[in-house]
């Protein structure tokens, strides 16, 4: 239901505190520098404060407080699961506006083998994208938006799926 179908039952006014946007996204890591290393040297995701009481680090690229924060939980916690399992399964980082953009974060993750893993690049339609792991198995689709797609109308969850040639 979006917002502007929900609507207090005594009057036509939309219901105050519904979700605007997702905010922010905080995730554990094993090894802090080594998951700086991706989100800061290859994604190009600026570092917004790195904390100075335990072992953390923001990262701002948009005008809210922060984007992404990694807090470290050292290399004997457990690590996700592989394959199909309840919970998060991508999160999605928009790097760019054209296939260039995605050829360049590309060419950044090979220069820096180990780091992350590309599993495969998909053509939606409405978007290109590569899906990769993190340094921790965290699955992070990186995408272009296609210029001139009408999402208004689009069935976006029937969008056929090809293998996007980079």
């Amino acid at each position: 239901m979006s917002q502007k179908q929900m609507t207090s039952a005594s009057a036509d006014t939309p219901v105050r505190g519904t979700a605007q946007q997702l905010g922010h996204l905080v995730l554990y890591v094993g090894d802090l520098q080594r998951s700086m290393a991706f989100y800061s040297d290859i994604l190009g995701w600026p570092v917004g404060q790195v904390a100075s009481q335990f072992p953390a680090v923001l990262f701002r690229a948009s005008h809210i407080h922060h984007d992404l924060l990694l807090i470290e939980v050292g290399q004997q916690a457990a690590p996700i699961p592989p394959g199909r399992r309840v919970g998060m399964y991508h999160f999605g980082v928009k790097v760019g506006d054209s296939d260039d953009d995605l050829r360049a974060v590309l060419a950044r993750i090979q220069a820096h083998p180990g780091i992350a893993t590309v599993e495969g690049a998909v053509d939606c339609g409405f978007l290109h994208s590569l899906y990769v792991h993190d340094p921790d198995g965290n699955e992070v689709e990186l995408y272009i938006d296609v210029p001139g797609w009408d999402w208004t109308g689009a069935d976006l969850l029937g969008a056929p799926r090809r293998q996007l040639q980079l």
